[in-house]
C-alpha cells in the first residue's frame, strides 16, 4: 500500500517538474553562454521567476526523495 502510495507521488512529481522545467525562461544566447560566458546574474530576476525556482527545486527534491525510496523499497 505504502509502495503504491509513494509510486503515485512520483508521477505527479515527474510531470510536475516537467512541465515547471519547461516553463523557465531560455537565458542562453548562442554557444558562448553554453560555454561559460554568461554575464547575467540572478539577482535582478523577477519574483514569479525566483518562486519558480524555489518550486522547481523543492519538486527535484521531492522526485529524488521518491526515487530513493522506491529503489530501496522495490529491491
Amino acid at each position: 500500500m505504502l509502495t503504491t502510495i509513494i509510486l503515485v507521488i512520483h508521477v505527479i512529481v515527474s510531470i510536475l517538474l516537467l512541465v515547471l522545467v519547461l516553463l523557465h525562461s531560455g537565458k542562453g544566447g548562442g554557444l558562448s553562454d553554453m560555454l561559460g560566458g554568461m554575464s547575467t546574474t540572478a539577482a535582478g530576476s523577477s519574483v514569479v521567476e525566483r518562486n519558480l525556482d524555489r518550486i522547481t527545486v523543492l519538486a527535484a527534491v521531492t522526485f529524488t526523495f521518491t526515487t530513493i525510496t522506491l529503489a530501496i523499497r522495490l529491491h
